[in-house]
């Protein structure tokens, strides 16, 4: 059984149908990328997985739960963490704080402080910066800030929106390695990124949205020498 499951998913963004009938699936241990042009419905897409948008049909499981039963809470709860597009960090609140807020759904303090530790070890720059305030890091750190914050509720899925935007071409490098690096570990992932050639680089699987639909799907190293894939997103 596939660790997370869409099966005909549709979504409505006020009177535009923004997903339409798609199906996806992400094995545990996977990186799988989902990308398309501005406006495809990738970013409605996790929405919808994690629950912060209300599907208007079709079914989304993970884990065995049925995730259109219950609240984005309650998702998390699940094991499923949702890093968003433009990072949005806490931006008033320190590097400290955001951490700590992305335990949320937890109560073992010794263990949330022993993980915010980790994430010190694991993104070095957040720990020289713990007490300085989320608003005025630089975007990679913000970056690697919400990919912290994400991970302190230790999910099985990581849902990653477009990391690489607004960022130095060095930077995206550093982020897509911590990428890899964290689903060494075990984080599985499903990535929706603007840079296709990298995502497709660092993936196993992708799928491919054109308005709302996904249009093909496959394993990123084939769908990399596709010639649609070429010239639609690749430059081919």
């Amino acid at each position: 059984m596939p660790l997370l499951e869409l099966n005909n998913l549709s979504v409505n963004y006020g009177a535009v149908q923004a997903v339409r009938d798609i199906s996806l699936t992400v094995e545990a241990g996977e990186i799988v990328t989902l990308i398309g042009a501005n406006g495809a419905g990738k970013t409605t897409t996790l929405r919808a997985i994690s629950r912060m948008m209300k599907p208007r049909s079709g079914t989304l499981s993970f884990d065995g739960h049925d995730l259109l039963a219950v609240s984005a809470d309650v998702v998390v709860r699940y094991g499923v963490a949702h890093s968003p597009e433009g990072r949005q960090v806490l931006a008033r609140q320190s590097v400290a704080d955001n951490l700590e807020l992305g335990a949320f759904i937890r109560r073992d303090s010794a263990q949330i402080q022993a993980d915010i530790r980790r994430m010190y070890e694991r993104f070095p720059r957040l720990g020289e910066r713990r007490g300085q305030l989320a608003g005025t890091l630089s975007g990679g750190e913000q970056q690697m800030l919400a990919i912290a914050r994400a991970l302190m509720s230790r999910p099985k899925l990581l849902l990653l929106d477009e990391p690489s935007l607004g960022l130095a071409p060095i930077i995206v490098l550093e982020i897509f390695g911590i990428i890899k690096e964290l689903n060494a570990q075990g984080v599985t992932i499903l990535l929706v990124e603007q840079n296709a050639r990298l995502a497709m680089q660092s993936s196993h699987r992708t799928y491919v949205m054109e308005a709302g639909q996904i249009t093909f799907s496959g394993p990123s190293a084939e769908l990399a020498n596709d010639e649609r894939v070429l010239h639609a997103y690749l430059g081919g």
